[in-house]
């Protein structure tokens, strides 16, 4: 049966304040609580925040609701005429049209383990869509009573109803009995190769720090699911060759900067220290050697580090963490449209346990400043992105999902 959706309503209009100008500001996202809609100025983090808040002149958005009753929707893709693919996460991958209808669930899509924190997860273009329509998904797999993250591509039919050709290009090695934390966002680098983010499956968390796995990693491969030769383990003994960093949690956000050609990306910490990184070849970024959140249960802001320490030689210092609550991070887009030249360079970053949408100020590689948008919502914000028109669309979490539209008040 089709998902039914309504169509765009009255705008809800809001006024917020921006940090700062230029190529130096970034957006972030709060995945895992609601994303909740701001009436005058924005609230920014409470005194315990160390970045300082530089209140600019007001930025007034209007919020209208594109399409709701998604089945826990998971992330969008915008295609080349402005349509976007949707996934949600109990199966189904869908066509959006910008007035919100959707269509019925594209046939070809595998079969996915969509108990706990697993299902159909995130979805790519390949970077010439236009000439071979070729898409990527991830998503939970299933085999013998375990499952891991896999990596299928196929090609969509021009009539947007079917994937045919579709093979697994990666598997997550080994599967583990779990739930939870597939990690599973998929982004091309410059050069045509492809990330994805890979958790520690939770259970298995000192196997992030172990190379002959790909629990708590990101990996690069080709988009036929090779491994290219400059990846930083290739030839190593006992490393697998995919394996581009790790160290890593739960990383559900992932981004290519728009000057530098770089992966940021963004990680769940346990309780409290979540995170955001660049992600580079061969770096190893600590979990759960080190950590700026501590175990569920102990007291907030009164107990030791998971690892029993922030920092170690060898392992690398997020660009920016939340402590002592955690935000839940999820999705990461840089902002580089026209919409919201104040906003250009920007990254946003959805939480969901968090139920805003943060914006992080940035000079160079330091985080400067940053504030939470849109946290009256009260929706996890899943999946952040920017629209072909500049405009930013976001993706809340629920039984009945919703896409929202921000752009500017008229």
């Amino acid at each position: 049966m089709q998902t039914s959706f309504h169509p765009i309503l009255p705008t809800r209009r809001h006024t917020l304040r921006w940090l700062g100008a230029g190529l130096g500001s970034t957006l972030l996202g709060a995945c895992g609580g609601g994303a909740v809609l701001v009436w005058g100025d924005s609230p920014v983090e409470a005194a315990s925040n160390p970045f300082p808040v530089d209140m600019q002149p007001a930025v007034k958005v209007a919020v209208t609701i594109v399409a709701s009753g998604l089945s826990r929707p998971w992330a969008l893709v915008f295609l080349p005429d402005g349509r976007m693919l949707v996934t949600e996460r109990t199966g189904a991958l869908r066509i959006v049209s910008l007035d919100g209808k959707a269509s019925a669930p594209i046939l070809g899509v595998p079969g996915v383990d969509a108990r706990g924190q697993g299902g159909l997860l995130d979805v790519a273009l390949d970077p010439d869509f236009v000439g071979n329509r070729r898409i990527y998904l991830s998503y939970a797999e299933a085999e013998a009573g375990r499952n891991g993250t896999a990596v299928a591509r196929g090609v969509l039919s021009a009539d947007g109803t079917r994937l045919s050709d579709v093979q697994v290009i990666f598997r997550q090695s080994p599967k583990i009995d779990s739930t939870a934390h597939f990690g599973s966002r998929l982004v091309f680098a410059p050069d045509g190769t492809l990330f994805i983010t890979l958790g520690d499956r939770y259970s298995q968390r000192d196997a992030a720090q172990d190379l002959s796995n790909t629990l708590g990693k990101v990996v690069r491969i080709r988009a036929d699911g090779s491994v290219p030769k400059d990846n930083p383990f290739v030839g190593r003994t006992g490393a697998m060759p995919e394996i581009w960093s790790h160290g890593h949690r739960n990383v559900q956000g992932a981004a290519i900067h728009p000057v530098t050609g770089e992966l940021w990306t963004s990680e769940h910490g346990p309780q409290g220290g979540d995170e955001v990184n660049i992600d580079r070849a061969g770096r190893n970024y600590g979990w759960p050697r080190i950590s700026y959140g501590c175990e569920y249960g102990a007291p907030v802001g009164k107990c030791p580090p998971v690892g029993g320490a922030t920092s170690a030689p060898g392992m690398e210092q997020p660009v920016t963490h939340w402590v002592p609550t955690s935000i839940a991070p999820c999705g990461m887009a840089f902002y580089t449209g026209a919409l919201f030249p104040q906003w250009r360079g920007s990254l946003f970053v959805g939480a969901l346990a968090g139920q805003a949408l943060w914006r992080l100020q940035l000079d160079g590689e330091k985080v400067v400043a940053r504030e939470a948008l849109f946290a009256d919502l009260g929706e996890r914000i899943r999946d952040v992105r920017q629209a072909p028109d500049g405009s930013i669309y976001l993706v809340t979490d629920g039984a009945a999902g919703r896409i929202l539209r921000v752009q500017p008040a008229t």
